[in-house]
C-alpha cells in the first residue's frame, strides 16, 4: 500500500453543506477495498485560475489516503464519472517527498558552491594583503642584521 494524496474540484453549484457527504460516497471505494482515509480537508470555495466548464468558482477538497494503485485507478473512474466533480488529481504522497527533498539537496549544494566561491575569493584578497603586510616586517627584520654588518 502507498500513500496518495487526491485533490478534487467539485461543481460550486451543488451546496457545501453536501461536500463532505459527497466525498465519503468516493471515499467508500477507498476503505472497501482495504485502504484508509487519513484526512479529510474541505478548502471551500475558490476561485479558479482559468474557467472550467464556464465556472469561475469550485469548491476544493483535498484528501490523505493509503490503498493499493488499482483502488486508485477505480476511485479516479468513479470520480470522473461524477457530474459534480470539475478536476481530480492523485498523487502519491511518496513522490511528492522525493521532489521536495531533491529541490533542498540542489539548493544545499548550490549554497555549498557559492560559499566556496566566496571563501575562493577571500583567499586570494587576502593573499596580496598578507604579502605586504608581510613585506615591511621582513624589512624591519632585516634592517638590525645589516647594521650589526657595518660595525
Amino acid at each position: 500500500m502507498h500513500q496518495y494524496e487526491l485533490m478534487v474540484i467539485l461543481d460550486p453549484e451543488i451546496d457545501e453543506r453536501t461536500v463532505a457527504p459527497s466525498l465519503d460516497k468516493f471515499l467508500n471505494v477507498i476503505r472497501n477495498d482495504g485502504g484508509s482515509v487519513d484526512k479529510v480537508d474541505i478548502w471551500g470555495r475558490r476561485r479558479l485560475a482559468y474557467e472550467i466548464n464556464k465556472k469561475n468558482e469550485g469548491i476544493y477538497a483535498v484528501v490523505d489516503f493509503t490503498a493499493e494503485s488499482k483502488t486508485t485507478d477505480e476511485l479516479d473512474r468513479q470520480l470522473n464519472l461524477s457530474e459534480a466533480v470539475m478536476r481530480t488529481k492523485v498523487l502519491r504522497a511518496e513522490e511528492g517527498i522525493a521532489q521536495v527533498a531533491a529541490h533542498a539537496k540542489a539548493q544545499e549544494a548550490k549554497a555549498a558552491k557559492k560559499a566556496a566561491a566566496q571563501a575562493k575569493a577571500g583567499a586570494k584578497a587576502a593573499a596580496p594583503a598578507a604579502a605586504v603586510a608581510a613585506a615591511p616586517a621582513a624589512a624591519v627584520a632585516a634592517a638590525p642584521a645589516a647594521a650589526k654588518k657595518d660595525d
